[in-house]
């Protein structure tokens, strides 16, 4: 079994039924030749990203990389969401995970370099 357990969470299997719905549903519009049809199956997948991204975001989802197996179970909640995970695109997008800033000194004296006109 792998070390990894990705997608074995609330967020990832809530996200992927919506999304296989959206697309029977897109394949019906294809063989219906319907605008309306597509377009609401096109919907349902857009719906499904965005419910996986917020139970991710509400701690439904689970980091990228290893952990430990008693956090293998798929109701395993991870507290670690509020303060976003190191390497997730979606903590990122939604602001979390970000580095502090490095300090700027101010008012340091800046360092003169001055030419030497003997040679």
């Amino acid at each position: 079994m792998s070390q990894y357990d990705e997608g074995h969470t609330i967020a990832g299997w809530t996200g992927c039924a919506v999304a296989t719905v959206g697309c029977v549903v897109l394949g019906l519009g294809v063989v219906m030749v319907s605008v309306p049809v597509l377009v609401g199956g096109g919907a349902l997948v857009v719906l499904g990203l965005l419910v996986t991204w917020a139970l991710h975001l509400a701690g439904w989802g689970k980091p990228p990389g290893r952990r430990p197996r008693e956090e293998w179970g798929m109701r395993t909640r991870d507290l670690s969401a509020r303060d976003g995970h190191p390497g997730c695109v979606g903590c990122r997008l939604a602001g979390r995970g970000r580095r502090a800033a490095v300090p700027v000194v101010v008012g340091a004296e800046p360092e003169v370099v001055t030419a030497d006109a003997g040679g």
